[in-house]
């Protein structure tokens, strides 16, 4: 059975870094994409960044780009992301997602806090 449980989040303040993780089971990561979105409240889901199975190309969304790094452990069977330069508007609820089979599958989501 598939699972992915997201860890990490938390409360910093702006300009702050946290590292995500998104642990799988069920399956092996290595043969598949992996992404980050994220939602905040009264907002829709919003793609944050992917990474693909072949040769690990990543992709941003333009909010993040330089600032969040996207990277996969297949051993761990764990992937990250790394957020840096945090800002409020970077305050959202983060979750994990792959497909496999052409069947979305998601982490329940961890919480990020951006305040002063």
């Amino acid at each position: 059975q598939v699972h992915l449980v997201e860890s990490g989040g938390g409360l910093v303040q702006p300009g702050e870094s946290l590292r995500l993780s998104c642990v799988a089971s069920g399956f092996s990561i290595s043969g598949y994409a992996m992404s980050w979105y994220r939602q905040a409240p009264g907002k829709e889901r919003e793609l944050v960044a992917a990474i693909f199975r072949t040769g690990g190309v990543e992709n941003y969304a333009d909010s993040v780009k330089g600032r969040f790094t996207i990277s996969r452990d297949d051993a761990k069977n764990t992937v990250y992301l790394q957020m840096t330069s945090l800002k409020p508007e970077d305050t959202a609820m983060y979750l994990c997602k792959t497909y496999i089979n052409s069947n979305p599958y998601w982490g329940q989501g961890t919480q990020v806090t951006v305040s002063s």
